[in-house]
Formats: C-alpha cells, sequence, structure tokens
C-alpha cells in the first residue's frame, strides 16, 4: 500500500497549493514538479488566475490528489 502522505519525488521541495474552483479554495501540498505541472495544466482549463503557490511551509497540507499523474509526461 502506498503512503499517500509522502512526496513521489522527496528529492525536491514541497510547494503549498492554493486552488479555488467554483467558489471553494482547496489548499495541498505538491513537489515541485507536479505543482508546476498541475498549474498548467488548470490554467489552460480553467481561469488562468485560479491557482497560486501561497509562499511558506506545506507541512501538514493533504497532498494533491493524483499528484503523481503530473509528473508524467
Amino acid at each position: 500500500m502506498m503512503n499517500t502522505d509522502l512526496s513521489p519525488l522527496p528529492s525536491e521541495p514541497d510547494v503549498h497549493l492554493s486552488v479555488f474552483l467554483h467558489g471553494a479554495r482547496f489548499d495541498f501540498a505538491a513537489c515541485r514538479t507536479a505543482a508546476l505541472r498541475f498549474i498548467e495544466d488548470h490554467q489552460a482549463r480553467h481561469h488562468a488566475d485560479a491557482v497560486y503557490v501561497i509562499p511558506g511551509d506545506a507541512t501538514g497540507l493533504p497532498r494533491l490528489p493524483c499528484e503523481r499523474l503530473f509528473l508524467g509526461p
């Protein structure tokens, strides 16, 4: 069983993503690469200003759902 609390790329720093979707705000931790690809994908499909990287520690935040999918080609 995979531990979903661990980064798929532990050598990269985690970032704090804040996602606005249908009027609700969701905060997640994600490794830098997955976060950048998620932002690109989200901006292409939704509002360009609906995802923010918030400076500071992402400890304690849930991981971005399906984070590993944003690491592939």
